[in-house]
């Protein structure tokens, strides 16, 4: 068991810091994390943390403000317990597509958050697949940015074969290339263009599918829109079939019978995110853990070691 390592989950998503602390092989830390009768969040410390290194996991998905104050709270209280080191595991960082002003007088909202948890005492950040890389640069503290790509490409590797992968539109292609090299793979793009205001979009796929399998890889799945239209224009220009990777299963709104409706034969998620009830009885998601690459991460970042050597 490792010296005065304690790890810490608030409610968003308990069954992943179990696995961590299985992989770990040290107890889940004790703490009361509740409502009043007005919403207000109440966190309470149940064990001495004095000069401990402490990791709190806590993605920050649906409800997000609700598990984003749920960490904050919980770092101030362990900060002021005298912990030595509070790091900040976050398997998903919500509001990070509001990484940069698009229009006039808009926030930058993944900037807000990381000032946030700065202030209130954390020390490091552990994050994974951020859907812009830029968002290290908004902290002044370490930040370990983990990818769920390892874990991926050994299932892409066992599961398929005559593979082309796909990046859904044109800000995915560099994760998606780095996917097809490391695969030996083919590489295509879907290119949606808006040719006149209020006209509907032209659709070209950039790159040979005909006749394979394409694979469809994203950070995110947040209503399938974008997946479940990728996946209807990769069949009629030929993939035999069409299935999708994505990171973190945000899964909102209609997105779940988007899916089963569609003509994407699967989609594999990460379990950063704990799946809806609907989700689950999707038969065509498919969760793989990333509990083992976190809690090695952790190790390594308490025994003060490489975490670079777990990077594709």
């Amino acid at each position: 068991m490792p010296k005065n390592l304690k790890i810490f989950t608030g409610n968003a998503n308990p069954a992943i810091a179990r696995e961590i602390c299985e992989y770990l092989k040290v107890p889940l830390g004790a703490a009361e994390v509740k409502k009043f009768s007005d919403g207000e969040i109440s966190v309470e410390i149940g064990e001495n943390v004095r000069g401990a290194d402490v990791f709190v996991i806590q993605p920050t998905c649906t409800p997000v403000n609700d598990n984003l104050m749920e960490l904050l709270i919980m770092i101030d209280a362990l900060r002021r317990a005298s912990a030595r080191r509070i790091t900040a595991v976050m398997p998903y960082y919500g509001y990070a597509r509001q990484d940069r002003k698009v229009r006039p007088r808009v926030p930058i909202t993944a900037k807000a958050v990381a000032e946030m948890l700065m202030v209130v005492g954390t020390r490091r950040v552990l994050c994974m697949d951020l859907h812009a890389g830029q968002i290290q640069g908004f902290f002044n503290i370490p930040v370990d940015h983990l990818y769920a790509a390892p874990i991926i490409l050994n299932y892409i590797r066992e599961s398929f074969t005559d593979v082309v992968m796909v990046s859904p539109d044109a800000g995915g292609v560099e994760r998606t290339r780095a996917f097809a090299k490391r695969l030996n793979a083919g590489l295509a793009i879907v290119d949606k263009r808006r040719e006149r205001a209020n006209e509907c979009e032209a659709v070209h796929v950039i790159g040979d599918v005909k006749g394979k399998t394409a694979i469809l890889l994203d950070d995110m799945v947040d209503t399938a829109g974008t997946l479940c239209g990728g996946a209807e224009i990769l069949k009629k220009v030929g993939a035999k079939e069409v299935h999708a990777c994505c990171s973190h299963a945000v899964l909102s709104g209609p997105a779940v019978e988007r899916i089963g409706n569609s003509c994407l034969k699967s989609l594999l998620v990460t379990n950063s995110i704990p799946l809806k009830e609907e989700a689950r009885r999707c038969e065509k998601i498919t969760v793989l853990s990333v509990g083992a690459l976190l809690g090695e991460a952790i190790s390594r970042i308490h025994n003060e070691d490489s975490v670079s050597y777990l990077f594709v």
